[in-house]
């Protein structure tokens, strides 16, 4: 839904938009153009991939389903078909996302890659350059920014002594399909969130051989407690107690469901898992199936790798272990630092500055979806305030009356 003018400007072609610039049609994106469509505001929405939510598509894991029940992962507007289980698979989400992408008729312009987006001073216009797969350049003109390309758009991959000396095979957990290609393998998985710990256990479905690091303290969390969502009774109990008894409570459950963790190499962290969610936006694991594979020996607890071997690693304990494989669970990171040329609402690592709150407007009319660290949920209630912000300032700018949301 656009409404555009184009000019031409030296080598590189100019368009107006008569509404927001979105970037990113990730399910944050996807949110933001759909809450914005229902409110009769026009936009374009600037996608680098040649798909919508290219990390779902591919860069995801064969096994995955969403963590939480769907209630908490659905988009504005628009929730999952009823006959959806309460965990859906990554084929039902990406279908799902589909659905909602055509329901409200969003038509991203697809492989185009931002290159930079600063704010004119002198027009009080955005001014966001992309390229195309062609190599032609578009400068696309707003008075209104939205960034929501996502927590997840860089793979990381820290830096390890003798990396590039290992002769076994090196990648990304984004790069991981099924344990099929390492059947009967010794693979060490470097990270222990939720990603690492279901990959290990995918790993041990197919006849491999797992080591999982763990540096740090983790908190593991059953999926559900006696039949209910873990996190739904986090939730829940947030709305009357204070946050140190909701964490008190749900890790006495925890250990009624699960045991202790610390006797097999799994300190816990002394902040509870909601507290530090809330605080240091680090998400608990949801234990699925890879503690018991632990407790069996079948997934080895290793600590923190000291430098890699021709054929194998060393840990800082001084063990020495071969090993064939090694995948990297050690997350992502933005990359709107890489292009935003205003930086007053972002940290150093690319994330929302505390100081703000959901949804909330930086100067200028930039906005942010989804870079709070809470999840699909966050991002749905970012893009229903972003779109109610930036439907006031069009409707002051244009005259035209369309508020739909209370």
């Amino acid at each position: 839904m656009e409404n555009t003018s184009t000019t031409k400007k030296s080598s590189c072609r100019c368009m107006r938009v008569n509404g927001p610039i979105i970037v990113g049609a990730g399910p944050s994106g996807l949110a933001t153009a759909g809450c914005l469509t229902k409110q009769g505001v026009p936009y374009i929405i600037l996608e680098r991939a040649n798909c919508i939510a290219s990390l779902w598509k591919k860069r995801t894991y064969s096994r995955l389903k969403l963590h939480l029940p769907k209630q908490f992962c659905q988009l504005p507007l628009l929730p999952f078909p009823d006959d959806y289980p309460k965990y859906p698979t990554k084929k039902q989400f990406i279908e799902y996302l589909e659905l909602y992408q055509n329901h409200f008729n969003i038509k991203p312009r697809f492989n185009e890659c931002v290159l930079s987006a600063r704010f004119d001073q002198a027009s009080r216009l955005w001014r966001v350059r992309t390229a195309r797969g062609g190599g032609d350049e578009v400068e696309y003109i707003s008075r209104w920014l939205v960034i929501a390309a996502g927590e997840n758009a860089e793979c990381v991959i820290p830096e390890f002594d003798g990396l590039k000396d290992f002769n076994g095979t090196i990648s990304h957990v984004s790069e991981y399909r099924t344990g099929e290609l390492y059947s009967g393998k010794k693979v060490l998985v470097v990270g222990c969130g939720n990603s690492g710990m279901e990959i290990c256990l995918d790993l041990c479905e197919h006849n491999s051989l797992p080591s999982m690091v763990v540096r740090d303290s983790v908190h593991i969390l059953p999926r559900e407690i006696f039949g209910k969502s873990t996190f739904e009774i986090g939730v829940s109990l947030m709305q009357c107690l204070p946050l140190w008894l909701v964490d008190t409570i749900v890790l006495f459950l925890t250990w009624l469901v699960l045991g202790s963790t610390e006797c097999l190499g799994l300190k816990r962290p002394r902040k509870g898992p909601f507290a530090l969610k809330k605080i240091e936006g680090k998400t608990p694991v949801l234990d699925v199936g890879a503690l018991s594979k632990i407790r069996s020996g079948d997934i080895k607890i290793v600590p923190a790798v000291k430098r890699f071997l021709e054929r194998s690693v060393e840990f800082v304990n001084g063990q020495v272990v071969p090993i064939d494989s090694v995948i990297f669970a050690t997350g992502y990171r933005t990359n709107v630092l890489d292009w935003l040329q205003e930086n007053d609402m972002f940290n150093n690592q690319g994330y929302q500055k505390e100081a703000m709150q959901i949804g909330e407007k930086g100067n200028c009319g930039l906005f942010v979806v989804g870079y709070t660290r809470r999840g699909l949920s966050g991002c749905s209630l970012d893009a229903i305030r972003v779109a109610i912000d930036v439907s006031r300032e069009w409707i002051e700018e244009t005259g035209n009356a369309s508020m739909t949301f209370p």
